[in-house]
Parts: C-alpha cells; sequence; structure tokens
C-alpha cells in the first residue's frame, strides 16, 4: 500500500485522473471515450487504483470479484487476490468454454449479451463486481443479473470512473433495491 502521509487522497485521485485518456468518437461517432490504458502502462497509478479498492473493501466480507470483459478482468482480477477472494469472468458470446448462463441488455451506443458460466457463483456468496468504467449502468445491471441468478449476493460495484451525468449509479441503485453500495474513483459530471 502506498503511504497516505506522502500521497493524499486528493492527490491520488488526480493522479489518476491525469492517466486517463480522451478518444473522440470512439467506438462511434458522438461518443467520447475514457481511455484507461495510459493509467495501465503507469505503474504508480495502476497500484493507487488497485490500493484504492482493496483500501475500500479489505475489511468486508468479499467471497468473489465478478471482473466484466474486458478491462473489469484487469482490476477485478488484481483485487480478487488482494481480497482473497475467487475471480468469475463476465464475458461476451463465445468466450466461455463451458455452459454458459446469459443476459441481453443496452448500453449507451447498442445492444449487447454477456455470459458467466453457470457454476461460477455459490448460492449465498458475497460478491463485488468490477469494471473499468460506469456509464449508463446496463453492463453492471446484466453483471448482477447473472451474478444473482446463480445466488450471490450483490456487496457493491466498483470503477475506475464514473460518467456522472449518464445516471448509472441511479440504474444499479435501482437494479439492487438501494443494497449494494457503488463506489467509483473518477468521476466525470459532463463538463
Amino acid at each position: 500500500m502506498f503511504n497516505h502521509d506522502e500521497l493524499p487522497g486528493d492527490h491520488a485521485l488526480r493522479y489518476l485522473r491525469a492517466h486517463l485518456r480522451d478518444v473522440p468518437d470512439f467506438p462511434k461517432p458522438g461518443i467520447l471515450f475514457k481511455d484507461i490504458t495510459p493509467l495501465l502502462a503507469d505503474p504508480r497509478a495502476f497500484h493507487i487504483t488497485l490500493d484504492l479498492f482493496a483500501e475500500r473493501f479489505i475489511g468486508e466480507h468479499v467471497d468473489v470479484v465478478v471482473g466484466v470483459e474486458s478491462r473489469g478482468f484487469i482490476f477485478g482480477g488484481a483485487l480478487a487476490a488482494r481480497l482473497n477472494a475467487s475471480f468469475v469472468p463476465v464475458r461476451k458470446p463465445g468466450k466461455l468454454p463451458y455452459k454458459t448462463d446469459s443476459v441481453a441488455y443496452s448500453l449507451e451506443y447498442g445492444e449487447a449479451v454477456l455470459q458467466m458460466h453457470v457454476d461460477s457463483i455459490k448460492p449465498g456468496a458475497s460478491v463485488l463486481i468490477v469494471d473499468d468504467l460506469l456509464a449508463t449502468g446496463g453492463t453492471a445491471v446484466a453483471a448482477a443479473e447473472l451474478t444473482t441468478r446463480q445466488g450471490g449476493v450483490i456487496a457493491g460495484f466498483a470503477f475506475v470512473v464514473e460518467l456522472d451525468f449518464l445516471g448509472g449509479r441511479l440504474k444499479l441503485a435501482e437494479a439492487t433495491k438501494g443494497k449494494a453500495g457503488v463506489y467509483s474513483l473518477v468521476h466525470f459530471g459532463g463538463e
């Protein structure tokens, strides 16, 4: 863990924000994509991200970390190791080799389907869902649906970036009836 006296929270968040890149018109015209690859390329920024996530959830009971394809795998897998939890990938169709459950959902620029192995989560397991970005919330709600179908209990959601102006946090609260908190490191309010 980094030394909080040397790197206060506001400074850490500014550091992370400085390692995000805007890519206009990706994946289609009119979308301003928040690219996390510069953050991943900087070891300090990547460590700070994982440390802040781990610090938030280290004392909580988390059995499973669900990482959403594909950038959620990067943070979710590393966080699961730090929390001594199992890791479960949620993937696009055709990527998982065993029997799967599927859910179709809408996202900010189209439709998609996510899948999870049918035996990934034991009933009653406490689950943290992790992804790089929260926009409208469709992807995270789909991952939550796959989780709860197996009897998992959503303990919370964690994101590196949240686009506050798209209302994803509200959608997650509605989907979990307010029982699962949302933790995001860097917020963008539509500026």
